[in-house]
């Protein structure tokens, strides 16, 4: 009969000790958690600037590519596309183009935001030119930071 009081209190001891561990759990749950929310915290601002960095270098990468296009239809074609024509004339031959040699690109995509690059001929005050640009993060003319126009092009 002693055994049985023995094995009772081993027991009992047994489920407190189970319980004081279920107990412990749940504070070092929550710390862990709060460390990771800490830490997105910190972490995400700077990979959402670095995003933001990163589309614009790529939107400038694809302008250089655009502008290197409608300087290689001036030189086969003797001008650079009417703003009628716009870019899509550096993938697709017009009857009406004499020396064409294209495609200059093999498709034109839209900017690291979704909106289309723009082509603009002819130059300031009339003047031989063109300018291709992306208006940037919000798609508007003008804007800072992500929002900033970027373009290239003999302006």
């Amino acid at each position: 009969m002693i055994k049985v009081v023995e094995d009772e209190r081993s027991v009992v001891i047994q489920e407190n000790r189970k319980r004081q561990s279920r107990q412990g759990v749940l504070p070092v749950l929550v710390v862990v958690l709060l460390l990771w929310v800490g830490w997105a915290v910190l972490i995400v601002p700077n990979i959402s600037r670095r995003s933001g960095q990163a589309k614009v270098a790529k939107a400038m990468a694809d302008l250089s590519v655009l502008a290197g296009a409608v300087d290689q239809f001036r030189e086969d074609c003797g001008r650079y596309p009417t703003n009628a024509e716009g870019i899509g004339s550096l993938t697709v031959a017009s009857h009406s183009l004499k020396g064409w040699k294209g495609p200059y690109l093999k498709d034109i995509t839209n900017d690291p935001w979704g909106n289309p690059y723009r082509y603009r001929a002819p130059g300031k005050n009339g003047r031989d030119g063109y300018l291709v640009e992306s208006y940037g993060a919000d798609g508007k003319p003008g804007g800072e930071g992500d929002d900033a126009d970027i373009f290239d092009g003999s302006w």
